[in-house]
């Protein structure tokens, strides 16, 4: 039986789809939540002798990203108070997201990893998304991949 279950979002429409998936997963099992958004690492410019002012601090990309993990993370954490689902949300920053779910699932004694696939017919099942795979090639933790049966409207 899981006890706590993370899922993940990316903002994407298929990837709140997945993630209304894992809180009715979560809600059945009797399981909390914890729900993550990962970002990319802050990149500084290459080839450039001097920083133009238009691109972002560190800080100010950081504090972007974390708004950003905010709002891809509440509507989850609003659907799984809807179903009482006890769910907490994070913001982790990282090269590899894939890497970084499997981490965070081990650092909060996660059961179950609840990820997403494209939905997609013909030779297209034979893929998962990139982060998908590698987190089920690297990982120990149980992970359940939720295949949407059709793509969602664009937003």
């Amino acid at each position: 039986m899981c006890r706590k279950i993370l899922i993940t979002t990316d903002g994407s429409a298929v990837s709140r789809m997945t993630a209304c998936a894992g809180v009715s997963f979560a809600q059945q099992m009797g399981a909390e939540a914890l729900v993550l958004f990962v970002a990319p690492e802050y990149q500084y410019p290459i080839y450039v002798e001097i920083i133009p002012p238009s691109y972002p601090s560190e800080e100010e990309y950081r504090a972007a990203m974390e708004r950003a993990g905010s709002e891809h993370v509440q509507p989850i954490l609003d659907a799984c108070a809807k179903k009482a689902v006890r769910a907490e949300g994070m913001t982790a920053f990282a090269e590899s997201a894939a890497l970084k779910i499997i981490d965070v699932a081990a650092r909060h004694g996660c059961d179950l990893i609840f990820i997403g696939s494209h939905g997609r017919s013909g030779w297209g099942q034979l893929l998962l998304g990139s982060v998908t795979n590698k987190v089920l090639s690297h990982t120990r933790i149980p992970v359940l991949v939720h295949r949407l049966v059709k793509e969602p409207l664009p937003d």
